[in-house]
């Protein structure tokens, strides 16, 4: 018996060659279009603008007060008074702390009294003084006239010459007595602690009736007074000793502090360290100091706030941009295209810091790039939806 077939050979091919087309459109659609649905990703519009060239610290810089005073005594001694207290505003000159000075007080009331004695003294031989001048003078008048001898003329101009040496040691002993006075209250002032500059008591060590010791060269000693000048300061930074070359006494820096958040304090280069701070375990790093520029009494600033500092050591204006946020390893940024594809474009940069990078060729103003590129599957090709950020709360 024979069985018909199902149809010709050609039919068949035909209907084998229709499912391989579709297969293959299939696959093409799969490889072009992977996901079904477009990628929600963040987009950054090329723009022009500034870009800045900076540095950082390595490490967390500390706020300084531009004047400190550690202080003790010059000579040692028991308070006697303790004149301010911890957190009061002192003047230049105002007394802090005074040590036990009654010997010296004693001291310089016999230097006192020795120079009224010595004054009195002055008075009594000088006088006597002037009068044997008198004498000697007519003595030579009655020697001319032949009234007396020479002995006796001798014997007046010697007791002349006498007291007017009297005379002169007697104002010695004067002046001594005032340099006694001097050099007592010299040894008095030394008891007193006075405030070198105008400031805030920062810590105070000692205690009424302890003993204060003034600090030995070569040894550490705690200082009775701690004084700080809290009308200027500056924050104290490490920098990578690669860039210590980059910069200058008097360039423009950000300061932000931990303490203070959502704010930015701004300042000047004030001082860069010659040389290079070799630490066990750490980067070597220069020490740069940075001063604030203005400080408002609101602003409440305390000394040993940790502190970070972008110095600026070139700006340009005006220049094609990009956020930091959107390069890729090999200066490679993904490009917004048409129908919503990502395109890959290699771009030269010139300037750039943790924020901008300035675009020399590759992208053109108005192009858009991709900023979140964190999400899976934000490649090139890949097609893409912009997503709609919402402004942050104010």
């Amino acid at each position: 018996m024979i069985f018909p077939t199902s149809g010709s050979p050609s039919s068949r091919r035909n209907k084998i060659i229709i499912v391989v087309i579709a297969v293959a459109a299939v696959a093409a659609v799969a490889l072009l279009f992977p996901h079904a649905k477009p990628i929600p990703v963040v987009l950054q519009t090329v723009e022009r603008g500034i870009v800045e060239a900076s540095v950082s610290n390595t490490r967390a810089g500390t706020v300084n007060a531009c004047r400190r005073a550690k202080m003790s005594p010059s000579a040692g001694g028991q308070i006697a008074k303790l004149r301010v207290k911890k957190g009061e505003r002192v003047k230049a000159g105002e007394s802090l702390l005074e040590l036990w000075d009654d010997d010296l007080h004693a001291q310089e009331s016999l230097a006192q009294e020795q120079l009224q004695v010595a004054l009195s003294r002055v008075q009594e031989v000088c006088t006597l003084a002037d009068a044997a001048q008198r004498d000697a003078v007519r003595s030579q008048e009655l020697r001319a006239k032949g009234f007396i001898s020479v002995q006796q003329l001798d014997r007046a101009l010697t007791d002349a010459l006498v007291k007017r040496s009297a005379c002169a040691s007697a104002n010695g002993d004067v002046e001594q007595s005032r340099s006694r006075i001097k050099v007592a209250r010299a040894a008095l002032e030394r008891m007193v602690l006075r405030a070198p500059f105008d400031g805030v008591v920062a810590d105070i060590s000692g205690e009424l009736g302890e003993y204060a010791t003034p600090s030995p060269p070569g040894i550490l000693t705690i200082p009775a007074i701690d004084l700080i000048d809290d009308s200027c300061m500056y924050v104290s930074a490490p920098i990578d000793e690669v860039d210590a070359a980059k910069l200058k006494v008097g360039q423009v820096s950000r300061i932000t502090l931990d303490a203070i958040k959502d704010r930015t304090f701004s300042g000047k280069v004030r001082r860069i360290a010659p040389y290079v701070l070799d630490l066990e375990k750490q980067a070597r790093t220069v020490e740069v100091e940075v001063e604030f520029d203005k400080l408002a009494e609101k602003d409440d600033l305390l000394v040993g706030y940790s502190a970070d500092v972008e110095i600026i050591y070139e700006t340009r204006q005006n220049v094609l941009r990009i956020p930091t946020s959107t390069l890729l390893e090999g200066n490679r940024v993904l490009r917004y295209g048409d129908q919503g594809v990502l395109e890959e474009r290699v771009i030269t940069t010139g300037l750039s810091n943790w924020e901008k990078v300035e675009v020399l060729s590759g992208l053109a103003d108005g192009d858009r790039v991709v900023s979140s590129l964190d999400r899976d599957g934000v490649e090139a090709g890949a097609v893409v939806q912009p997503e709609v950020v919402q402004p942050a709360a104010k």
